[in-house]
């Protein structure tokens, strides 16, 4: 359809516009740099760094009262006469603040990985350059590495308080060592087995659900089964019943291997023999978390 003069309707309110699209001419940063970005994003968001006011209310006031128990435990063993080493061990505050621990993953696992499920946001990050490992090892490491911060820093605090006290100086520095290897190994399980458990579903609340199941109810499950063993005189099944809990599969190998004392009944913890069953069981169910974890991804990436 044309007008009298021959021109086409609409002609003369026609236009091109520039909208200054250009293209980008800057360092490409590459993989390692989405890497870091997404570890150190993950790892502040486990403590409420850069979310919400709300966001960081349970992480924080988890790891106050992580630190307040070990400033009470320092304070009483200095007030207290005659007094030459704690009245708890290094690699026993983990095991005894267990409920703490689990708390904290499971209500901040499924915020690092469930949310980008369920906005669907997981496509964008393996659109370029970063890789399904990337995601994955990002992840795990920040994660881990949030949880050594929650058990490490109380060590700290019985250390630092341990040496002003005036206790051993050897002593108190092997034993701590013993805890910072004790808490480290237990910051890579916990995350494997929090995540894997976390990104199973896009629900955060499924999520939650599931990281206390595998993490509390297998304990207590554990815990009452040794106690029947021990009440029944069958003692030599009581270590080979630490294998079905994560937390006494860190008890047991803290006890072959660093010096602890056993939380199982009677304090019927392994030897040598038994405690590398219990390691390679934990180097297994970490090293299975990861296998599962790339598997989950590269399904969801497509």
């Amino acid at each position: 359809m044309s007008t009298e003069t021959g021109t086409a309707i609409g002609s003369e309110t026609s236009r091109i516009h520039n909208i200054g699209y250009r293209a980008y001419d800057g360092p490409r940063l590459g993989r390692a740099y989405a890497r870091r970005s997404l570890y150190s994003q993950t790892l502040r968001g486990s403590f409420g760094l850069g979310r919400s006011a709300k966001s960081k209310v349970l992480p924080m006031l988890l790891f106050g009262a992580m630190c307040l128990v070990a400033a009470i435990i320092v304070a009483v063993a200095v007030v207290t006469p005659d007094t030459t080493t704690l009245p708890m061990k290094y690699t026993s505050f983990a095991v005894y603040l267990q409920a703490v621990i689990g708390l904290f993953i499971a209500s901040q696992a499924p915020q690092a990985v469930s949310r980008d499920l369920r906005f669907k946001t997981v496509p964008l990050y393996f659109s370029r350059p970063i890789e399904h490992v990337d995601y994955v090892v990002a992840k795990f490491a920040a994660m881990a590495s949030a949880l050594f911060v929650l058990t490490g820093a109380p060590l700290v605090i019985l250390y630092i308080g341990a040496l002003l006290g005036k206790f051993d100086f050897v002593d108190q520095t092997k034993w701590f060592a013993q805890g910072m290897v004790s808490v480290a190994l237990l910051s890579v399980l916990f995350a494997g087995l929090g995540l894997v458990m976390a990104a199973l579903t896009p629900r955060r609340g499924f999520g939650v659900a599931a990281v206390i199941a595998v993490l509390t109810i297998t304990y207590g499950a554990v815990s009452t089964v040794q106690s029947i063993a021990w009440t029944t005189e069958s003692e030599g099944a009581i270590q080979w019943l630490g294998l079905f809990s994560p937390i006494t599969l860190i008890d047991g190998v803290q006890t072959a291997f660093l010096g602890a004392t056993s939380a199982f009944p009677g304090g019927n913890g392994p030897g040598a023999g038994a405690g590398v069953v219990y390691l390679l069981v934990v180097l297994a169910l970490v090293a299975g978390s990861h296998a599962v974890l790339m598997r989950r991804y590269r399904k969801v990436g497509l």
